[in-house]
């Protein structure tokens, strides 16, 4: 159940609806998705998160697919079903196939499990991997 009156498309207030206006031109898409107009209940908020997301997920160094990928592989150890969903469908939509979500998960099992043994054991961090600083 959501904590929040979600503020719908086209009945929102004029500094939250030029938020949403913005996302659907950004995004190509005639809807706001229900993350975005839960977050419209307080525009501070809406208006932090939307900005950095333009910036993050803006292209740069790595490539869209890349960052929706990550967003993915976050989203899963952080167990947000949401995130795991939305990002899922738009990593889908910029190329992931089935065989690399596939694989993508099983690295995401992989790093989960190898870390907590690193973890647990409190293994020393080998001097090589440290960065060297002239």
């Amino acid at each position: 159940m959501v904590m929040v009156r979600m503020v719908e498309d086209g009945a929102a207030a004029p500094e939250v609806q030029a938020v949403f206006d913005e996302i659907k031109t950004a995004r190509k898409t005639d809807w706001i998705n229900n993350f975005w107009k839960v977050l419209a209940a307080y525009p501070p908020t809406l208006h932090r998160i939307w900005a950095t997301v333009k910036q993050v997920m803006a292209p740069g160094a790595i490539d869209p697919l890349t960052k929706e990928m990550i967003y993915v592989a976050v989203s899963v150890t952080n167990n947000c079903e949401y995130c795991i969903h939305s990002h899922t469908a738009a990593a889908k939509n910029k190329g992931m196939t089935d065989e690399m979500f596939a694989e993508l998960l099983a690295v995401v099992g992989l790093a989960n499990e190898t870390n907590r043994l690193a973890n647990g054991y409190q293994i020393p961090v080998d001097e090589k991997f440290k960065p060297k600083f002239d």
